[in-house]
């Protein structure tokens, strides 16, 4: 027997959960929430190795929507490690009264929506299948695991694991260990590695700029400073750039002397989080190629400064744009002083293949290692949507629609996808996702409930209203300097995908701008109950 519901939601991350609680208990609509994984939480639950946190400071890295929740939260730390993050969302699942409908170790396979019916039908992983008329997917921007494709990979005798995939019973105490990638992710566990192992290798294909995060305890006073302030703190997020609750500069770097740039660059390097010294020191840093040079500069400075070695400090230096999602770290360039801490440029010296025993590089060394950590990344943004059997008018398949990339409807909508809506989708916003997600789950509600009120059977949006969100995105992003660079933003990061521009660019206070404008002209650029031919590619 099929069971129905008004809505599914997919996921049961930071979107998800509050997905379901504004469909659930403010729309008073039927609703059910699939997680694959056996804990709510989403990436926050699968992403458990050693260093794993949130690089936005914790007073912003959680819901605003509800005061009371504000005021009883406390936290103790400048940025929330992953169980403290975990905690939190299980604390929200259980103070809304969620649980109950949010159903775990259940992973969904597929959602076909039947142009009869106007319904969905959403298939988990042991064949069983609901109906319901809408579907919002909470899937996550970074939760689709990129494994890569190294000779000998299956013949490991250690263990081999994938940050997004860490056994609880894996402690690296005094083991060889050897960790594939230095993005965010493997940033963090090098940090946190580089004090437990016996000894760290870290294979690195791109040098990174990182910064130091700043973090540190955080007393009770400045706690409870902070919560009187959130009205005024959560009105300057929601109307920034990046929303990461500081400041964004309004200078242009060039306009001032070398001097105050390096007293500026010194001032933010010391505060820490690589988002403020991206866009709270000038405001140009990603747009002028002069800023961004002087950035760039001023890192590489620290870097020789820093490190002891001279050969290690040279691999470490990044030589190409300031240009990624910028990170930071708690000491990532001092772990590189460690005895046990090794460095191989595996641009400069490939790794040939993994062997019973460790990894061989080209150099014909062999790293024998007891654990291989893949630090590997996400094929992010569509990677999770392709992996699934989604399918809208006309039986066809969400890769149809995407062989030229992935694109929507202001992050939240696609044509051809009637009464499916997602969360964090292709071209939204680049920012603090928290503030993200609340702002697109509270449209998304107000969309649902426009077309309940209304009697709509089907919401969607049109082909021509999506193509020019498309264009507006990739004129936005050929604006700035981040197309230049190789990275997981533009899918650079998975072998044989096709590089797309698939952010927002211009900030949450121009998207949330959009979105009241599309929403006070009665969703401009949605259709309402129109059965339409089924040959939209």
């Amino acid at each position: 027997m099929t069971t129905h519901h008004d809505a599914i939601v997919i996921g049961a991350g930071f979107g998800g959960i509050y997905m379901l609680h504004k469909l659930r208990n403010e729309l008073g609509l039927s609703v059910k929430a699939f997680e694959k994984g056996g804990g709510i939480g989403g990436t926050w639950y699968f992403n458990k190795y050693p260093g794993a946190k949130s690089d936005t400071e914790g007073f912003v890295y959680r819901y605003s929507f509800d005061k009371d929740l504000l005021q009883d939260y406390d936290w103790h730390t400048r940025y929330l490690d992953q169980p403290d993050i975990l905690a939190y969302l299980n604390h929200v699942v259980d103070r809304f009264d969620l649980r109950s409908d949010i159903q775990l170790n259940t992973e969904v396979t597929g959602a076909v929506f039947d142009e009869d019916t106007n319904l969905w039908t959403v298939t988990t992983a042991d064949g069983t299948q609901f109906t319901s008329r809408h579907v919002v997917n909470a899937l996550g921007l970074l939760a689709k695991t990129n494994i890569p494709d190294i000779p000998g990979i299956d013949s490991f005798r250690g263990v081999i694991t994938h940050t997004n995939a860490w056994p609880d019973d894996l402690d690296i105490t005094g083991k060889r260990v050897g960790v594939v990638g230095t993005g965010s992710t493997g940033t963090q566990f090098i940090v946190a590695a580089g004090k437990m192992a016996g000894h760290l290798t870290v294979f690195q294909r791109s040098p990174q700029y990182i910064v130091p995060s700043g973090n540190g305890p955080v007393d009770r006073a400045e706690v409870e400073q902070t919560k009187q302030n959130f009205d005024a703190i959560w009105d300057q997020v929601r109307g920034s750039v990046v929303a990461f609750g500081f400041e964004e500069s309004a200078v242009e770097a060039m306009s001032v002397s070398e001097e105050e740039r390096r007293r500026v660059f010194q001032e933010n390097w010391d505060k820490g989080n690589g988002f403020r010294f991206m866009f709270g020191t000038f405001c140009d840093i990603a747009t002028n190629p002069e800023a961004n040079a002087a950035a760039a500069e001023f890192i590489r400075s620290k870097i020789a400064e820093i490190v002891e070695d001279p050969e290690t400090a040279r691999k470490l230096t990044p030589t190409d744009l300031y240009a990624k999602r910028p990170l930071c770290n708690e000491g990532y360039y001092e772990t590189f002083n460690r005895d046990n801490v090794e460095l191989v440029s595996i641009k400069e010296n490939p790794i040939e293949e993994i062997t019973p025993a460790g990894v061989r590089t080209a150099d014909g060394v062999l790293h024998e290692l007891d654990v291989l950590v893949l630090a590997t990344g996400f094929d992010a943004v569509d990677g999770n949507y392709r992996a699934i059997d989604l399918r809208g008018r006309g039986g066809q398949h969400i890769n149809e629609h995407w062989k030229d990339g992935p694109t929507s409807y202001l992050g939240v909508s696609k044509a051809g996808f009637p009464n499916m809506f997602m969360i964090l989708g292709p071209n939204g916003p680049f920012t603090n996702l928290p503030p993200s997600i609340e702002t697109q789950v509270e449209w998304i509600s107000e969309l649902i409930s426009h077309a309940e009120r209304n009697g709509a059977r089907t919401v969607e949006p049109t082909r021509e209203a999506e193509d020019g969100w498309t264009a507006t995105c990739i004129e936005i992003a050929n604006m700035t300097l981040f197309p230049k660079a190789d990275s997981w933003i533009f899918g650079a990061n998975i072998p044989g995908k096709k590089r797309a521009v698939m952010f927002f660019l211009g900030g949450l206070v121009n998207y949330r701008a959009q979105l009241a404008d599309v929403q006070s002209d009665g969703f401009r650029g949605f259709e309402f109950d129109k059965v339409r031919e089924a040959s939209l590619a």
